[in-house]
Parts: structure tokens; C-alpha cells; sequence
């Protein structure tokens, strides 16, 4: 055991080594990365063995040999995760194949931008077996498997706190969110930390196949950074929240999105600090001025 002083994040093995992770939607296709292909390859390269979960065994074993290629390990489990028996037997062939499970990403997700009130009875519920269900389900089964200090990481959208009109999509990413919530209260005396990642405005496989040109450029400029993120930046984050790094982190969740949107003009670039005409305060000037020993950082 380590006392107070020791640095428990000290490098050494990376955050995810011997980690035992399923990824569910893992599967590669088309030339965009989906967030389910990037986080498995993250974790892998992390040092996590990695069971990729896809309803599609080409795209499945397209994430597995990117992964073996890279020097990771990575097995490859083909369900369709929208039955409750296929993510039992999914959960229970990962696990066996993997030597064990400690961590589970729920990514499965699919929809379009249809109207609360313009899908049928039968899309609807479709749609919410998708993507919320399907998490439901594959995290009750997986559950009984994960020893204390494993991790689950859902993964939802900024969508679900967007005003505008409704789609099925977000209800169904909403009530994700609060499944996370609900689950880490459940399953925290168990050492169990549960917490969700809202992807923003990327662009990668799921965006493009539902996104003209136009509604990308007016997405991007709505960020406050101005850009466009990437499948990576969000598989970085549900990294982070998987791995030993975040071990007293449980019940949130992260919003991976360029920052808040604005809401009104952005003003001009801050450049100094207002009410200090010393030149040193200015930029470029470096840390002039700052308390000794500080180096200017708080």
C-alpha cells in the first residue's frame, strides 16, 4: 500500500494495462471511424484486451485486425444486441474469450432526424431498443461478471439537451443518461463506477450518413472553438472515464462537444488584461509579474 505522498497515477503501465473491455458497435465501415472502432483501438492501444462487439462480423473483424496490427490484443463477438438472449450469450462469449471483464462500453446507437410525432408505433419502439435497451441489457448481463473497480462508460449525445423540435433518438439518449445515473448508485457499494459520454458535433460515420454539408458547416460554427471534433476525441474521453485514472469519477456525464454553442456573437480575441497598462501583463510577455514559484499558473 502507498501512502498519502505517493503519486497513485505515477507512470508505469498504461491506465487500461490487463483491463478486460467489451465495446459494443465496434465494427468498422466505410473510410470515417465510428466512436465504437476508435475507443477499442484507444483502450487496446492502452494495453486493455478488447472483445469488439458488431452485428456485422466483417466490420467486427476490420476493428480486430487494425488492432492486431497495432500489437494489441482483440477478439471479435458478432450479436445483435437488440434481443436480451444474443447479449447474454454475447456478454458470456466476450468474457470467456477475454479471460474475464472489467469494463464495458454501451456505443450501440442509430437513428435519423425524424420528428417525435413522425415515426410509426413500431419505429418508435425500434428505435429506443437501439439505443437504450440494448444497453440496459447487455449491462444487466454483464454486471454479475464485473469485479470491484470495473467501469462502464455509455455513450449518449449533446442532442438530449438541445432545444428544438423532438426526435425519438434523443428520448431515447435521455433516459440513457439516466440510466447512468441510476446505475451508479446502484452499483457503487458494488466498486463498480458507471458514467456517460455526450458526443458533440464530430464528424465521422454516423454523422455523415445523416448530415448534409450545409447542416455540418452550421453545426461546426456553433461550438465555441469553432472546429470539428473527431471519433477520437470522443473515444478519448470514454478512455479516460474507463481507466484507473477516474477512479473516484462515477455517475457523470462528460460532454465532448468544442464547447458550449453560442448563443450570440462571439465579442473580439482577449488579449490583455483589462485595467493593466504594464506591458509586461500583455501577450507575449510571458509570466512577468507572477508570484514566485507560481510560474504564473493558479
Amino acid at each position: 500500500m502507498t501512502g498519502p505522498l505517493e503519486n497513485p497515477f505515477a507512470p508505469g503501465a498504461g491506465p487500461m494495462a490487463g483491463r478486460a473491455v467489451l465495446v459494443t458497435g465496434a465494427g468498422q465501415n466505410g473510410e470515417l471511424p465510428g466512436v465504437g472502432h476508435a475507443t477499442a483501438r484507444l483502450v487496446a492501444a492502452q494495453g486493455a484486451r478488447v472483445a469488439v462487439l458488431d452485428r456485422d462480423a466483417a466490420a467486427a473483424g476490420r476493428t480486430v485486425e487494425r488492432i492486431t496490427a497495432d500489437g494489441g490484443r482483440a477478439v471479435p463477438v458478432v450479436a445483435d444486441v437488440t434481443t436480451d438472449p444474443a447479449c447474454g450469450a454475447a456478454v458470456a462469449r466476450a468474457a470467456g474469450l477475454l479471460g474475464g471483464l472489467d469494463g464495458l462500453v454501451n456505443n450501440v446507437a442509430a437513428g435519423d432526424r425524424a420528428g417525435l410525432f413522425d415515426v410509426t408505433p413500431e419505429r418508435f419502439d425500434e428505435l429506443l431498443r437501439i439505443n437504450l435497451t440494448s444497453a440496459w441489457q447487455v449491462t444487466r448481463h454483464a454486471v454479475p461478471l464485473l469485479p470491484p473497480g470495473s467501469s462502464i462508460v455509455n455513450v449518449s449525445s449533446v442532442g438530449v439537451r438541445m432545444r428544438g423540435p423532438g426526435m425519438v433518438y434523443c428520448v431515447a439518449k435521455a433516459g440513457l443518461e439516466n440510466l447512468t445515473e441510476g446505475a451508479a448508485t446502484t452499483l457503487g457499494p458494488q466498486g463498480i463506477r458507471v458514467n456517460c459520454v455526450q458526443v458533440g458535433a464530430i464528424w465521422g460515420s454516423f454523422a455523415a450518413a445523416n448530415m448534409s454539408e450545409d447542416l455540418r458547416g452550421a453545426r461546426r460554427d456553433s461550438t465555441a472553438l469553432k472546429t470539428e471534433g473527431t471519433a477520437w476525441d470522443v473515444a478519448a474521453a470514454v478512455a479516460f472515464l474507463l481507466g484507473a485514472h477516474a477512479r473516484w469519477i462515477s455517475g457523470h456525464t462528460l460532454a465532448v462537444e468544442g464547447g458550449p454553442p453560442h448563443r450570440f456573437p462571439p465579442g473580439p480575441p482577449v488579449r490583455s488584461v483589462a485595467g493593466a497598462d504594464d506591458a509586461r501583463w500583455s501577450v507575449g510577455a510571458g509570466t512577468a509579474g507572477a508570484a514566485p514559484g507560481d510560474g504564473g499558473a493558479r
